[in-house]
């Protein structure tokens, strides 16, 4: 991980506050793509920096992809193991407001390989309450 990966916990926490009322009422407008993007972001490369490695890749489209967990490296081609879902669900798993179980059973996240599960082992990354 590079240093313009690395993130610093209270913007990540202000970044997620930012998108929390969104998070919690899905009837509420949308946050701003920029705001959406940071949350995103920040909650995938903290993962990133408590789970590093290459044998995983979180993919939230369009936002970021990251690789984490230790194991085995990829370098070519697709990923053995990949964790990918969309900016919103990403941050609902991320905040805990989502159980990883239910949202792979539920076909709201996709995982591939035997150790894409492994994310959830770092969830949630900034706990908010419903």
């Amino acid at each position: 991980m590079g240093p313009r990966d690395r993130v610093d916990p209270a913007q990540t926490r202000a970044a997620v506050l930012a998108v929390a009322d969104w998070l919690r009422d899905d009837t509420l407008a949308a946050p701003s793509r920029q705001a959406l993007a940071a949350a995103v972001r920040t909650t995938a490369r903290t993962i990133g920096q408590d789970a590093p490695g290459n044998s995983v890749e979180l993919r939230v489209p369009p936002f970021v992809a990251i690789q984490c967990i230790e194991g085995v490296r990829h370098t070519r081609g697709t990923p053995p193991n990949v964790l990918e879902t969309s900016p919103r669900q990403w941050l609902l798993l991320a905040t805990g407001l989502d159980s990883f179980g239910a949202a792979v059973e539920d076909h709201r996240v996709s995982v591939s390989g035997h150790r894409a599960g492994d994310v959830a082992a770092y969830l949630p990354v900034i706990p908010l309450r419903p």
